[in-house]
């Protein structure tokens, strides 16, 4: 799909602010409100916008403990990785999973209420997971930079 300067604009707006009525963004990229709404259903439509949600505290929420696991697989046949894929999905404080190009397979963005929920995390449901061979784990001390979404250029 093509995104033509009002399109860029809508999309930059809602991943700001995603509870912004129709009626705002509308004018805030200088359309009337009916066109403006079949815009973002299209955006919607074509997969440019996935979904709305609201951005949550994680330490508020009980969980201040984020660790990065770089995981190494024995084998990297497309059902072996389709499988721990699935494997990770089930695991709720496992928010993030990218699959990598080079020695580590995968990495991992998990959230814990503290240390032990972790280790229970890593030894119940990580390491014996079927074809693990190796789990590398980083603590985070501090959160220099979280951004959600990607760069909106404006041209």
């Amino acid at each position: 799909m093509t995104f033509d300067r009002i399109d860029r604009q809508i999309l930059s707006l809602l991943q700001e602010d995603g509870r912004m009525t129709n009626v705002e963004l509308a004018d805030r990229v200088g359309l009337t409100a009916p066109p403006c709404l079949r815009r973002v259903r299209a955006l919607e439509e074509a997969g440019a916008i996935r979904g709305y949600h609201a951005e949550l505290d994680a330490a508020t929420l009980g969980f201040p403990i984020t660790v990065f696991a770089m995981v190494s697989l024995r084998s990297q046949a497309e059902h072996d990785l389709h499988a721990f894929e699935e494997h990770v999905a089930t695991i709720p404080e496992i928010r993030e999973c990218h699959m990598l190009n080079g020695e580590i397979d995968f990495i991992l963005k998990i959230v814990a209420s503290d240390l032990k929920s972790f280790q229970d995390i890593l030894t119940t449901h990580l390491t014996p997971a079927p074809n693990v061979a190796s789990v590398k784990t980083s603590l985070t001390i501090r959160t220099a930079k979280s951004r959600a979404g990607v760069p909106v250029p404006a041209e």
